[in-house]
Parts: structure tokens; C-alpha cells; sequence
């Protein structure tokens, strides 16, 4: 079995490690710990940079610990921010973290030998008192060490509240109570926080005499330059309340050519042999998007289940080609109702309507002036058939799925009639 640094490098998944923890990882498992910010109710696919390394770490036979962030969380972690984090009521952390572990099952294997645990920092953060804390942890830091990290010296110009200064000390403490309680050797995170980890680790080495690791994986860019995991909505959330199953498809359908290759190695389990072919295979045929669509589909199988896949992806075959429209399932275009313009029309009415009516009712065109300029220029489409003319009345037998209506403007603009 491949250790996880030998797994994380040939991924190209690897940032750096603080010196002997690949000769510890060739003595045996060893149990690692990652922890999340619980100031949001979702995580989002940025956050599988550090979920996809404790799910390597429990498949190279260690041992994965989630710790959910609601004591640090009362502080905000300055690495890689501008500014300080809104202070959050206890009651708001707890919800955030409850939401959090739930999506977390999803790639952890909580069961059964090396199972994943889960560790909210509360439960011995949040009892600790100011004078035990300083006795053992603040002692052991100058400030002279604590200024030399870049998480703090970052912040140094725009200003950094004491709160916030302190805290690569609290996670120092967690590393260290860890260390004590749950034998964890490793922390892991992404590689803003090398300063922080390496601190928990030199606790435990002047507290204890121990030995301690770091691993951290590199911050994602596009081939474009711009942050993974951003759309043009603004984030990618887990939660299908924040991020429909489509949208979640589509974000990694959208996926550069330059990176779906990196995604593929990153985000997925498959065998870097299976990469490699799916890869060349899109390199012969980058138009049909092959590498593209089998990552939407893992991911989106892995956060939303294989039902709800099937209906993105067919309701993307329905947009952008591959299916039969009259073929489609009725679930596919209730995905489609979700996302695109649709407007509900009662069925006895249905057919009093035509497709200027429908146009305009759906915002496709304007008015009905401007529904018969575009008839005539050729650019609406009903069904998937070029409308000819604008007073064609609509009928029963144009539904699709018995339900539905699909109007296109141009290439990229759709909408639905649903029929009620």
C-alpha cells in the first residue's frame, strides 16, 4: 500500500512536509487531523482541497479526525484574510458545525477499523481558562516567533486585534490536545497554514519532548489566474439549497481543458492509469468533453447521489445536445424548471396560446413585434424545431414529457412553458 505522501505526490497533490514524517509513515498508520471553519452552514468545493487529504490519509491506513472549529471559530483565523471575521453566537457555531460533519460523511468512512472521527474544539476550548491557557501554551512562544509567520505578518499594515494575533496559539493548543489525547501525529491543511500547524507541532515538542508533523497542500488557482472554486454566482456550495445539483454539474463541466486533467488527480479516487486514459481520450476530441462531463458526474454522484445526477446530466443533454427531446424524462426537465426561465400556464389555456404568446410570456422576446422579428430572422425555436411562424398555435402534442414546453432564443437562452 502507497503511504499518503507517495499518493499525494504522484497527484501532484503536494505542498510540503515538515522533515522524518515520510520515514513515521513507513513504520505504520498514523492518525492526522484537518480542521474546518464552522463560520458558514456549507462547505464548499474549495474545502475539498483538505477533505480529499484525510480521505487519502484513511486509505493509505491512518486514521482521520474532523475537527469542526466552534471554539477557534469564537476567534476567526487571520490566514489569508483582509480583514477580521463577524464574531458568531455559540448557538450559530454549533448549527454551522452540525451541518458541516453531515456533508463530511460523504467522503469519510465512519465505521469499522481506522473509522473517521469527529472532534469539535469547543468541548476543551471553550472551558479553558485565560491563566491555564497562558501557562501552557502562551509561554512557550515569543512574540519575536509568533510575528516571523506570515499569517500574522500579512496582517501586520492593515492591522491585526489581539483576538486574532492569538490565534496560532489556540491552534497550537488543539494540535497538542490531540497529540495528548488521541495520539494524532499529523496535521494537514492548505499551505496558509504551514505557520499555524508548525506552531502546534513545536508545542508539542516543548511541552512534551514529542514528535510532531506537518502536511500541507497548495492553494488551487485556474489555468486563467483565478480562485478555485469561485463561479460567477459567487461560491460552489455542498448544500443543494445553495448550490443546485446543476449548478454544481455545470461547475465542473466548465472545467478549463488545462484543468481538468489537475481536477481529475485532485478530486477523484481513480487510478492515476484511468486519469491518463480518460485524459488522452479528451485530447483526441476536446469538443465532446469527455474528461469534463466523467468529473461533473463523479462529483456530483458523491455530494447529490446517482438519481440526481442521471437528471443534471440528462438536463444538460437537453440544453447542449445529445438526447432526444421527446425521449426525456419528466425529471430532467424539472431540473431545467429550476434553472431557466419557465412560465406556468394552465392546461385548458394552453392551447389558446401561440408562440409569440410564448415567447413573451417566458422573457425570451420582448413583445410580439419583437417575437415575429425574431421568427422571421429565424431565431426562435420550439421543441428543438425552428419556429416559422408566429401565430402557430401551441397544442397537447408539442409537450414534452406531457408537461413541458422548450423555447430557445439563439444558442444560449432557453425557456420553459410548464403546462399545469
Amino acid at each position: 500500500m502507497a503511504t499518503l505522501i507517495e499518493e499525494l505526490r504522484a497527484r501532484d497533490f503536494l505542498q510540503d512536509v515538515t522533515p522524518g514524517l515520510e520515514a513515521r509513515l513507513a513504520q505504520g498508520p498514523i492518525t492526522g487531523y484537518v480542521g474546518f471553519d464552522p463560520t458558514a452552514d456549507s462547505l464548499h468545493v474549495g474545502n475539498l482541497v483538505p477533505v480529499m487529504a484525510l480521505a487519502w490519509l484513511q486509505r493509505c491506513g491512518g486514521t482521520p479526525i474532523v475537527v469542526v472549529g466552534g471554539g477557534t471559530g469564537m476567534v476567526g483565523d487571520p490566514s489569508g484574510k483582509r480583514a477580521e471575521r463577524p464574531v458568531l453566537t455559540v448557538e450559530q457555531i454549533d448549527h454551522n458545525v452540525a451541518c458541516q460533519r453531515a456533508q463530511l460523511e460523504r467522503f469519510l468512512r465512519f465505521d469499522g477499523e481506522r473509522a473517521a472521527r469527529v472532534r469539535n474544539n469547543a468541548d476543551w476550548l471553550r472551558p479553558l481558562g485565560l491563566m491555564e491557557f497562558l501557562r501552557d501554551a502562551g509561554r512557550h512562544f515569543t512574540v519575536n516567533y509568533m510575528l516571523q509567520k506570515d499569517s500574522v505578518k500579512n496582517r501586520m499594515e492593515a492591522g491585526i486585534s489581539f483576538t486574532e494575533f492569538t490565534y496560532m496559539l489556540i491552534q497550537a493548543y488543539d494540535f497538542w490536545h490531540l497529540w495528548k489525547t488521541e495520539r494524532c501525529e499529523l496535521q494537514m491543511g492548505g499551505s496558509d497554514q504551514w505557520g499555524n500547524i508548525t506552531a502546534g507541532a513545536e508545542l508539542i515538542s516543548r511541552k512534551e519532548g514529542g514528535a510532531a508533523h506537518a502536511l500541507v497542500l497548495p492553494l488551487l488557482t485556474t489555468a486563467a489566474g483565478a480562485k478555485f472554486g469561485k463561479s460567477e454566482e459567487g461560491a460552489v456550495y455542498l448544500d443543494p439549497k445553495k448550490t443546485s445539483p446543476y449548478k454544481f454539474y455545470q461547475f465542473w463541466m466548465g472545467s478549463d481543458d488545462r484543468d481538468v486533467e489537475r481536477w481529475l488527480r485532485y478530486f477523484t479516487f481513480f487510478p492515476m492509469e484511468e486519469i491518463a486514459a480518460l485524459t488522452e481520450e479528451h485530447g483526441k476530441d476536446p469538443g465532446k468533453r469527455t474528461a469534463q462531463r466523467r468529473l461533473a458526474e463523479e462529483m456530483t454522484t458523491r455530494i447529490h447521489g446517482a438519481d440526481t445526477t442521471r437528471s443534471v446530466a440528462e438536463a444538460t443533454r437537453l440544453l447542449f445536445g445529445g438526447t432526444d427531446l421527446r425521449a426525456a424524462g419528466a425529471e430532467a426537465f424539472a431540473v431545467l424548471a429550476q434553472e431557466i426561465p419557465a412560465a406556468r400556464v394552465p392546461r385548458a389555456e394552453l392551447e389558446a396560446l401561440t408562440a409569440a404568446d410564448a415567447l413573451v410570456k417566458t422573457g425570451l422576446a420582448s413583445s410580439k413585434g419583437d417575437a415575429r422579428r425574431g421568427i422571421q430572422g429565424k431565431g426562435f425555436s420550439l421543441d428543438g424545431e425552428v419556429l416559422t411562424a408566429a401565430d402557430r398555435k401551441l397544442a397537447a402534442a408539442d409537450l414534452l414529457a406531457g408537461k413541458y414546453l422548450l423555447l430557445q432564443k439563439g444558442r444560449k437562452s432557453y425557456a420553459l412553458i410548464v403546462a399545469e
